[in-house]
């Protein structure tokens, strides 16, 4: 028998909840489900209304037949993420601190969010000299989409022009830099995942 403070610490994971929807999901029955598990139709039962709390290796088996790992069960809460950003609370950084010239600045776009799989900024080019232009790289993938202006994209073998309303998706393990084209402002929204 658990005590209250360990069945409130594990309700707030929704195990059961989230196990229903995964069968659902795959349109499954309780008695399918169990014998895809080895677990009986009334203690899969148990564990979807949270009158009973699977042990690990329980929860392991389960895990197998929806192609999750243990750590889906594990996430708190079921709510989805939301974070609002006010144009008012975005804060300005330069490409480089402490640098007196630099390629752009950049603002964040979605910062209060936890463990998000991409970071997404509003990004303002600036009239940079070449040497300005260092190129860098990164892990993932970049998405980089104009909002105004023109845009040069640098890469090893070849350099990319975006105007306003074009956007590039390209492998950011490539050394790339930016530059604005011309005297006229350019921003653009990056998103890195």
């Amino acid at each position: 028998m658990l005590s209250a403070t360990l069945a409130e610490g594990l309700e707030r994971y929704q195990i059961g909840p989230k196990l229903r929807a995964l069968r659902l999901r795959k349109k499954i029955g309780l008695v399918e489900l169990g014998h895809h598990t080895g677990l009986s139709a009334a203690m899969l039962s148990k564990i979807e209304r949270g009158r009973l709390f699977p042990t690990l290796p329980t929860l392991l088996r389960i895990a197998l037949v929806f192609s999750v790992g243990l750590d889906y069960f594990f996430t708190a809460g079921t709510e989805p993420v939301r974070a609002v950003v006010r144009k008012a609370d975005r804060k300005r950084f330069p490409e480089r601190p402490g640098a007196r010239q630099v390629a752009y600045h950049f603002e964040s776009l979605d910062f209060p969010a936890e463990n998000r799989p991409m970071n997404s900024y509003l990004v303002e080019f600036e009239d940079a000299d070449e040497r300005d232009r260092r190129p860098h790289e990164h892990a993932g993938v970049e998405l980089i989409y104009v909002i105004e202006g023109r845009l040069g994209v640098a890469f090893d073998d070849r350099e990319e022009t975006l105007d306003a309303g074009d956007s590039l998706y390209f492998d950011a393990t490539q050394p790339h830099s930016y530059h604005r084209i011309g005297k006229r402002r350019c921003s653009a929204v990056v998103v890195t995942a």
